[in-house]
């Protein structure tokens, strides 16, 4: 059960316009992933039907709207977005219009699909991103946290789209606050060399202390917000909420972080969900801390 992330009642919340709809996301595969990660913010797992998979033919639908509105970029999530039936039909389309990224375990790949996929970027102008999340450089620092038996897989789907010709970015979540960043990359880049990948590409996360989370570690302090005063001089353009929404088979939310929120659901459509939001939650502290850390921003990760 996702905890939910307690609203600031009583502090000034600081409101955020949405600038310009730059990046679209599209919770693929809702709250339902075939692993169970004791750190997921949103609490993800075979069992999770909280958010169910979006339909084919919506998505088709507000890719379509999304060309109208001036989209740049798009994403795809879940839970899992390969356990979509409809996945690699949706991410052919999409490269049609725009770049897309893919937020994933790569555990349940299939080389035709990667074949498929492959053939779909190089008649495409735009590219095609994968993200793939592993949270320990060896099956010990890994396993306890997402799962026994995730690590092998985890990397077996990293070597698949490798030999596919595309070149994963490794996402990181920090799984410890006193968790030495320089040691991880090293890691991580060492273990990717060791997988024939020369140039490895290793993005370190913050942690957001959401859902199962907040239960394996710890939930945010209560110094920890944003209010009005900080963002006087912010630049917004740093924040996900001012240039991003993300549909759902529950309407149109603010963020993808923002899924347990009360009212996170912004509206059944993209012209409901183009109105501020308040910065009401604990998480949105992450954000204002590290900026857009869903979104892949110039240089995102590094390269070994």
């Amino acid at each position: 059960m996702a905890v939910t992330p307690l609203p600031l009642v009583g502090l000034d919340a600081a409101e955020v316009p949405l600038a310009h709809l730059d990046a679209l996301w599209f919770q693929l595969a809702g709250t339902r992933c075939n692993y169970t990660c004791r750190h997921c913010f949103i609490s993800c797992s075979p069992h999770n039907h909280t958010f169910d998979f979006l339909p084919r033919d919506a998505v088709l639908a507000v890719l379509d709207e999304s060309v109208r509105l001036g989209v740049k970029e798009y994403y795809f999530t879940g839970g899992e977005p390969f356990l979509h039936p409809d996945a690699v039909e949706l991410l052919e389309r999409t490269l049609q219009i725009g770049p897309a990224t893919v937020l994933t375990n790569a555990s349940v790949l299939k080389p035709a699909w990667l074949e498929r996929l492959a053939v779909a970027e190089r008649a495409s102008p735009y590219s095609l991103e994968f993200r793939v999340s592993l949270d320990g450089f060896t099956a010990e620092a890994n396993d306890p946290i997402r799962g026994e038996g995730t690590f092998a897989r985890t990397l077996a789907g990293v070597r698949k789209l490798h030999a596919a010709g595309f070149l994963p970015l490794v996402t990181v979540a920090r799984t410890a606050d006193d968790q030495d960043d320089a040691a991880l990359f090293a890691g991580f880049v060492a273990l990717l060399r060791d997988q024939g990948i020369d140039r490895p590409r290793v993005k370190i996360l913050p942690t957001l202390r959401l859902g199962a989370e907040a239960e394996r570690w710890r939930g945010y302090d209560a110094g920890e917000y944003v209010d009005r005063a900080m963002l006087a001089g912010f630049d917004l353009g740093q924040l996900l909420c001012a240039s991003a929404r993300v549909v759902t088979e529950r309407g149109v939310w603010v963020c993808p972080i923002l899924l347990d929120a009360p009212d996170g659901r912004l509206g059944d459509t993209l012209a409901d969900a183009a109105r501020p939001f308040e910065l009401r939650y604990r998480a949105c502290f992450t954000c204002y801390q590290h900026g857009s850390l869903c979104a892949n921003p110039s240089g995102a990760g590094r390269d070994a």
